[in-house]
């Protein structure tokens, strides 16, 4: 246990696992001298980072939804400028457009019989097969046992599955969903900038400082509040494995190997969803038998998530707001570009 100061100089206390001295850390990757956050924080470098990782690629899918969601309704999703509907069959969740191919009736206001949609208009049964003159039928989907995604366009024979990152075998985990004026490009341009954290977010960061950056990743070390100034600090890291999806992992300390997948959902011009999963692990004795109540952690994690992402869907509206009103951060900074870790 130690104290020490978080970002605006009140008394902290932090716990568990020692890490490696922060000193020793900044000293090998040349930053010892300490700058402002608003320096560190360097708009054109931001956007750099974002245009690598809009560069990357996605094969067409998209994240939907936490998959427990989908149930025995059929549920209505707005993605990229498409209306599609969503079911549980016998052998896992369909999605498919929302248009009866009899005569357009929506089928998210019908029900599901035995795995089959049924349409509310005149009782049409669809289980996802080609179906009329348009060729309804069942898009491509995949369930990655967390979340549903669903691929739209061509197939990218190089990209069969969702890009996915490394998760730990064993997580409690919670999925939050919500909608922000903004673009895809807002949400992951929010996450590249990790110097905000302490700032925006003090009742969740006591402070925060960047380790290292490179083209493709930004490590950090973080206090995370427990409990009024009782803090746990780990190092984690940031890097995109898609373009709509950036994901943060605790690389040492405590639940070391657990992640957050931040995923940017398309509605359409203006309007993205944003799906995160949180999957939280331990080496810790008893981990195991922690799984067992899932049922009820898993709303204090979701709980958390949401408001965390109350404050950050408004970062990433006012960055869309600017962009639409011909400004952006690179373009407002005072402070010029410095390229290097410095």
């Amino acid at each position: 246990m130690f104290e020490d100061r978080d970002a605006r100089g009140r008394r902290i206390i932090t716990i568990g696992q020692a890490l490696r001295p922060l000193e020793t850390l900044l000293r090998e990757r040349g930053r010892e001298r300490r700058r402002p956050d608003w320096i560190e924080a360097r708009p054109a470098a931001i956007q750099r980072a974002l245009a690598r990782a809009l560069g990357r690629p996605s094969g067409g899918w998209y994240v939907v939804d936490a998959t427990r969601r989908i149930g025995a309704r059929p549920v209505l999703y707005r993605i990229d400028g498409r209306e599609l509907v969503a079911w549980r069959a016998a052998d896992g969740v369909r999605l498919a457009p929302d248009a009866c191919p009899h005569m357009g009736a929506s089928l998210a206001t019908g029900f599901v019989r035995e795995g089959r949609l049924v349409c509310p208009w005149h009782g049409l049964e669809l289980d996802g097969s080609p179906h009329g003159r348009s060729r309804w039928c069942a898009l491509e989907s995949y369930d990655d046992g967390l979340l549903t995604w669903v691929r739209l366009g061509p197939a990218d024979p190089a990209v069969p599955r969702p890009i996915l990152p490394e998760r730990p075998s064993e997580f409690l985990d919670g999925v939050i969903r919500m909608e922000a004026r903004c673009e895809p490009s807002d949400v992951i341009a929010n996450r590249l900038d990790p110097w905000h954290g302490a700032h925006l977010h003090p009742y969740s960061f006591a402070r925060l400082r960047v380790l290292d950056e490179t083209q493709d990743r930004i490590t950090l070390r973080v206090a995370f509040r427990v409990l009024g100034p009782v803090c746990i600090e780990v190092d984690c890291s940031f890097h995109c494995p898609e373009p709509r999806t950036i994901v943060m992992t605790i690389l040492d300390g405590e639940g070391a190997g657990s992640l957050v997948e931040t995923h940017a959902t398309p509605i359409a011009p203006g309007r993205t969803a944003i799906i995160e999963a949180t999957l939280a692990t331990s080496s810790r004795p008893g981990f195991a038998r922690a799984q067992r109540l899932t049922w009820a952690a898993r709303p204090l994690i979701e709980r958390i998530m949401r408001r965390l992402w109350v404050d950050d869907a408004a970062y990433a509206e006012r960055t869309y707001e600017l962009r639409s009103a011909g400004a952006s951060p690179a373009t407002l900074a005072a402070v010029p570009d410095r390229p290097g870790p410095g």
